[in-house]
């Protein structure tokens, strides 16, 4: 009896030491560099989004923030690599808006469910582009030519077919009381060759963040008619909101943020949560992000992950009603 009494007194001081060595590492914390997976290609919003924000954790944490490209499968290799990173706090991703949407496509199993939110940095609700010599002059123009229109006739465009902004225009048109095959949406691989066919007369309207069709704007190629969001943007205060125009309260967008795989400790993404707002409210972020016209939204962990929550529901009943739903 006496032995088992004194196991258990060591096996006490085992979890006793344990813990204590934990409680050091996760003070220490973060002991060396750490890695930002980025889903899309170098050189893109994302991109410098991640690199900017990744200078700012770098001013706040201490250690280097490494930035790794993993490119393919519409955002499923990137986003796979994040899920499946060792949840000790030195690998981390900038998730995008995606999430909410490549299951729904069939694109792949993983959901938001998947990962540890850390916060939100970013937010960009879609504007509403015309050519400049198109004869919609404002929002309500264009509704009425999308209703009058022969089924299937409109063309549209922004992205690649199930893409946030298609998502987005079409579940306004939705909002709007607007049957989504009135309008057919054309393929494309981004907002740029979009805006080009758009100016060129190929298209009729486009569906993308106003950041991205912003130097087919100021060039007096492409008007914006208006732009999805509750109030008008800091960076173009000429553009209506739709709710000025039709009243509408719908808000979809493209929404950016930093997550972990599943499984991290709460100190670790408590101490990673206030280095990223830290970093997110810098002169650093701030200033890249006002200089590109990009939208920026904090939410913390907890607000982070039940929005996410909130849009794949969304998203994933707008995939159904456009009739892309695996």
């Amino acid at each position: 009896m006496k032995k088992l009494t004194i196991g258990r007194k060591a096996l006490c001081s085992s979890m006793l030491l344990t813990a204590l060595l934990a409680t050091t590492a996760q003070a220490d914390y973060p002991e060396r560099p750490l890695t930002l997976i980025v889903p899309w290609a170098a050189g893109g919003g994302t991109d410098a989004t991640a690199r900017t924000i990744a200078r700012a954790l770098e001013e706040e944490l201490g250690q280097n923030v490494n930035v790794v490209n993993r490119t393919g499968g519409s955002g499923v290799v990137g986003h796979t690599a994040m899920i499946n990173a060792a949840p000790d706090g030195y690998t981390l991703g900038l998730a995008t808006v995606e999430v909410n949407t490549m299951h729904w496509l069939g694109l792949t199993d993983l959901t938001h469910e998947d990962f540890t939110p850390i916060g939100q940095i970013n937010y960009d609700p879609p504007g509403i582009q015309v050519a400049a010599d198109s004869p919609y002059e404002n929002l309500n123009d264009l509704l009425e030519a999308i209703r009058s229109a022969p089924q299937g006739s409109f063309t549209t465009s922004g992205t690649g077919q199930g893409g946030i902004w298609h998502l987005a225009f079409t579940g306004f048109l939705l909002d709007q009381d607007i049957p989504v095959d009135q309008i057919v949406w054309i393929p494309s691989e981004g907002s740029a060759p979009a805006m080009t066919e758009l100016a060129s007369g190929g298209i009729e309207a486009v569906s993308t963040s106003v950041p991205e069709a912003r130097s087919m704007i100021e060039a007096g190629r492409v008007r914006s008619l208006a732009v999805m969001a509750p109030e008008r943007l800091a960076a173009f205060p000429d553009i209506p909101t739709t709710r000025e125009l039709v009243d509408s309260t719908y808000q979809v967008g493209a929404w950016r943020g930093i997550v972990g795989p599943q499984g991290m400790d709460e100190e670790v993404v408590a101490t990673l949560e206030a280095a990223l707002q830290a970093a997110y409210q810098s002169d650093t972020y701030q200033d890249f992000m006002s200089q590109r016209g990009f939208g920026t939204e904090w939410r913390d962990a907890e607000a982070f992950g039940q929005m996410m929550q909130e849009m794949d529901g969304v998203l994933g009943e707008i995939v159904e009603q456009v009739g892309l739903a695996n």
